[in-house]
């Protein structure tokens, strides 16, 4: 009876092929971690801006006090020539976080502005007007210099903005009393009329349209920006706020046969003039016992003209002769 013997298995070029993979996956993590690291390492290009106070000496001493990292991302170099005043983080190509010490306050902090505290440095937040952008900068408007920082959600990576971490760098700069600038409309020229602003005030929205997210501000704070009774205002985080008043003068731009602009009952004339930093225009209601401006940012969208020509048709009556 012959026995048939099996050939036994060799497991060494099994071993040696599965040594090989792992260690070309560990060869590429490698790989990737360096060239990640290097692109993290490469100098950030910072172009110059009109900051007249980056070369002072506050701005140095508070520079050399910024944290070696920032909301994760590493500190990075500048690229020659660096910017007076400037510093930067990143981890890649896309995500970084760029400041400048010795701005000018924004010309969109005015008095209706939403300030941040954070151990008290006040952050005054300006999106990008940007459509569907997501940079947006914050200014430490009590601070002497002003320092602005910079970032879009791929740099934040959901932590929310990258002021709590440097606000104890700020205690290093002088403490001031800023003066922000006029809310708008403030300086319309009142006019003979105010029938209906009585009504109009309290039957305006609290939330305008959409997802503007513009909330009415109360009128203490109306008040207290130094606009006029027969006014009221909106704001949303980082944008321009949405001011209206009743019974102002007639535009001083309009002329009988220029473009005008239906929404439902209300005629709008929009005054194209624009302000120096502004992105909002002045909107009249036109063919009504009383005029009616407002005051309303790219951002507010069409949702807000709809919403507050509605309150205005409601309780304004027309003028006499009016079409």
């Amino acid at each position: 009876m012959t026995t048939e013997q099996s050939t036994p298995f060799n497991r060494v070029p099994l071993y040696i092929a599965l040594g090989l993979s792992v260690a070309l996956v560990i060869a590429t993590l490698i790989g990737a971690k360096i060239v990640y690291r290097k692109a993290a390492l490469q100098p950030v290009s910072m172009s110059t801006i009109d900051s007249p106070d980056a070369d002072s000496p506050q701005c140095a001493t508070f520079l050399a006090t910024l944290p070696d990292e920032l909301t994760g991302h590493p500190r990075a170099e500048l690229t020659d020539p660096a910017p007076a005043g400037a510093a930067a983080w990143r981890s890649n190509s896309v995500s970084r976080i760029t400041l400048r010490c010795g701005v000018s306050l924004p010309l969109q902090y005015t008095t209706l502005s939403d300030t941040i505290d954070v151990n008290g440095v006040d952050w005054v937040q300006v999106n990008d007007a940007t459509t569907d952008s997501s940079l947006r900068t914050w200014f430490a408007v009590n601070r002497s210099p002003v320092v602005a920082v910079t970032a879009d959600d791929r740099a934040l990576d959901g932590t929310g903005s990258p002021v709590e971490e440097l606000s104890e760098a700020l205690g290093t700069l002088d403490r001031t009393d800023p003066t922000p600038a006029p809310a708008p409309l403030t300086e319309l020229a009142q006019g003979d009329s105010d029938q209906g602003c009585d009504k109009l005030l309290p039957a305006l929205p609290e939330k305008l349209g959409g997802d503007t997210g513009y909330t009415r501000v109360d009128g203490d704070r109306i008040s207290a920006a130094g606009l006029p009774p027969g006014s009221a205002g909106w704001t949303a985080p980082g944008a321009e706020p949405v001011v209206l008043r009743c019974g102002v003068a007639d535009a001083p731009s309009y002329e009988p046969g220029v473009q005008v602009q239906q929404v439902n009952d209300i005629a709008w004339y929009r005054d194209t003039t624009l302000a120096n930093g502004t992105t909002a225009g002045t909107w009249y209601a036109l063919g009504r016992a009383t005029n009616v401006a407002v005051s309303m940012p790219q951002a507010a969208g069409n949702t807000a003209i709809v919403g507050l020509g509605d309150a205005i048709s409601r309780n304004i009556p027309g003028s006499p002769g009016a079409r």
